[in-house]
């Protein structure tokens, strides 16, 4: 699946240059254009991957390049005010090469919080390809002000894009790490997942053809509908088998294949992997059943995959979730030393973390007034710290 991707804020800028970075060293051919747009000068700065000339400086006349502070009213506020320049960077996407759009931001800092919703909306105004949302939430242990920031911005996003993927920092952060290292670690996580998602169906001319090609229409179809998704995923380390292919034995899926491998072996680590990757950790942790839609798709060398496993894998799910809308395939990689089974749940809805922040965003509209003053008084607090310092200096 080709995508224009679009980093809003610090978190959605790192992550989209590493998907630059992971497209690159697997020839995944995932992103065709890459933006990021921020309020602080500084994380702009701090990007490798993502060209110059594709990175948005937004709200320079009212913050100068220092950032809005974790403030998502003024995070939407300068979006809105100056999304022409935001377009201004779009407008150089070779739009008519992209199957979708895809905004990326964490929920819980001001910038991207407040801006990317802003931008969901607007996109969707003006092209016809979908717009997706990928949205990162904060740790509980970030601070109140994040999970404030994410449970305004949580029901935004969702209704502006035409699906959400949720990642949930607080699933994934050990405990007693460093916040740049698990942040890091998260990253890559991130990027894995959907990396191997959006991958499938990119084949260029040599490369293995899928036996049941999962292209980006199975995608689109299955986050149609909008609402919420999350993706499984685990893997197992194999040895990859020379160049031969094994697509006969893959066609019958019996006995032994032309690569000496016993296909029964290779079912059972399929259906095995796709029991691990549904009922793991996911991206956002959630009960699957439920769930409106899902897609399955089995990664690796091509002698490890086969028909058989990937049927079982897919009745299987149905069978847990329930639902009738299940589609499934490979993503042949030639020399992969793993097979990974990754699994798009679109439309989940027994999601206890969403209910915690709908319960945080209700008790937040109850003492509105009482965090406005807080906050105000704490910025009263610094201009008169600043002015008895500059009086003492003269």
């Amino acid at each position: 699946m080709k995508l224009a991707m679009i980093g809003f804020g610090q978190a959605g800028g790192k992550v989209v240059d590493q998907f630059l970075e992971y497209d690159r060293n697997h020839n995944s051919n995932i992103v065709r254009a890459a933006v990021a747009v921020n309020t602080a000068k500084a994380d702009l700065l701090g990007l490798e991957n993502i060209p110059q000339d594709q990175r948005v400086l937004i709200g320079q006349s009212r913050v100068k390049g220092h950032g809005v502070g974790a403030d998502n009213e003024l995070g939407a506020e300068i979006a809105e005010e100056d999304i022409d320049e935001v377009q201004g960077a779009i407008d150089n996407i070779p739009v008519h090469e992209v199957d979708a759009f895809l905004v990326v931001a964490g929920l819980g800092g001001g910038t991207g919080s407040g801006g990317a919703p802003v931008l969901a909306k607007h996109l969707k105004r003006i092209y016809t390809e979908p717009v997706y949302g990928l949205g990162i939430l904060p740790g509980s242990d970030e601070g109140g002000i994040y999970t404030l920031n994410a449970a305004r911005s949580f029901q935004t996003f969702v209704r502006e894009v035409d699906n959400l993927l949720v990642f949930d920092n607080d699933a994934w952060r050990k405990t007693g790490e460093s916040v740049e290292g698990g942040y890091n670690q998260i990253n890559t996580e991130i990027v894995t997942r959907f990396g191997v998602l959006f991958g499938a169906g990119e084949v260029e001319a040599g490369q293995e053809v899928a036996e049941s090609v999962v292209d980006s229409s199975e995608i689109i179809n299955t986050l149609a509908g909008g609402g919420v998704s999350t993706v499984g995923y685990a893997s197992e380390n194999v040895e990859p088998k020379g160049n031969s292919g094994g697509l006969l034995s893959r066609l019958t899926g019996g006995g032994e294949d032309d690569d000496g491998l016993d296909s029964a072996h290779t079912t059972n680590r399929i259906t095995s992997l796709v029991r691990k990757a549904a009922l793991g950790r996911l991206t956002l942790p959630c009960e699957i059943e439920g769930a409106e839609r899902a897609l399955l798709v089995m990664a690796g060398p091509p002698e490890h995959l086969n028909r058989k496993g990937i049927e079982r894998g897919r009745k299987w799910i149905e069978e847990q979730t329930g639902s009738m809308e299940v589609r499934g395939g490979d993503y042949p990689i030639r020399k992969s030393t793993q097979v990974a089974a990754v699994i798009l749940l679109s439309g989940v809805t027994n999601v206890p973390r969403i209910k915690e922040l709908q319960q945080v965003a209700i008790e937040a509209q109850d003492n509105l007034a009482e965090i406005r003053d807080e906050s105000e008084e704490k910025l009263e607090g610094l201009v008169n710290d600043d002015e008895d310092e500059l009086e003492s200096l003269f």
